[in-house]
């Protein structure tokens, strides 16, 4: 894909860029094996092994957990009322959509406790080895603590698309939107009204300004991560995208990956035309 092409131009020593259509990587960049720090696209690989749980029975979404008057869903939705970095209650559940890297560890602490071994394990068990990510794992915070490679995520992204792990279903309500109409703070892009979510899964939605592309259906779901990292899955054109640096987030990326985005988009639509 000649689109893909554009990231080498970005200002970063080392870029990887993979575009996942119908199950299979159909454009690449860089070196597919590279491990990056995925920062916050940690968050998808933790969602999708609470689905993984919550598939097994192990948790079920309104468990309470978390705060009091907190359940699972509250926590991985950002609506637990958790502070963005540490577990002091700023909110009551369920009234405002407070992004939290703290709430995701308790998150992992509970279902690490209900499925009996550490919640590192759980994911490399139920979601890593099953999908063959060799070169993933979570080494620090459930919210921002992975590393992974484009060739892994890959696999992920293709998970997503054409769901074996859980069912269909539960993917469909993992990425369609939970409490909505909560307002709140997108990290790097300012307040969104609303500021929808799913479980685990951010929601492009109407959302404006947002790192995704401008042409993209509002039911896009990913996720991206201030290490310099995304991950978008575009239902709609059943199509994925990875790409991976190691320039940390900041007006370039603002400025670089929505026109990205848009042609990659493109280019994939152009092709099924």
């Amino acid at each position: 894909m000649r689109s893909v092409e554009v990231a080498a131009s970005w200002p970063v020593e080392n870029v990887a860029v993979a575009v996942v259509s119908e199950g299979s990587v159909v454009g690449s960049l860089g070196d597919q094996q590279r491990v990056f720090p995925l920062a916050s696209v940690t968050k998808l690989l933790t969602a999708y092994a609470v689905l993984v749980a919550v598939e097994e029975g192990a948790v079920e979404w309104d468990q309470p957990a978390g705060p009091e008057g907190a359940t699972v869903r509250h926590l991985i939705a950002h609506t637990a009322g958790y502070a963005f970095d540490k577990p002091e209650v700023q909110a009551a559940p369920g009234t405002r959509r407070i992004y939290s890297n703290a709430g995701f560890d308790v998150l992992a602490s509970f279902v690490g406790d209900a499925c009996e071994m550490p919640f590192a394990t759980y994911v490399r068990e139920a979601v890593f080895e099953p999908l063959g990510m060799n070169s993933s794992a979570l080494v620090g915070s459930a919210g921002a603590g992975a590393e992974s490679c484009a060739a892994d995520l890959a696999l992920f992204a293709a998970e997503l698309l054409s769901p074996k792990l859980v069912s269909p279903g539960l993917v469909q309500e993992a990425t369609s939107v939970v409490f909505p109409g909560l307002n709140g703070v997108l990290p790097g892009y300012g307040m969104q009204k609303p500021n929808d979510w799913g479980l685990g899964f951010e929601i492009r939605d109407s959302k404006s300004p947002h790192w995704t592309g401008l042409s993209f259906s509002p039911r896009t779901f990913g996720h991206f991560g201030q290490s310099g990292t995304f991950l978008w899955v575009d239902p709609d054109i059943s199509a994925a995208c990875v790409a991976l640096t190691d320039l940390r987030f900041g007006p370039w990326a603002v400025e670089a990956w929505t026109p990205f985005s848009d042609g990659v988009r493109e280019e994939l639509v152009s092709r099924r035309a």
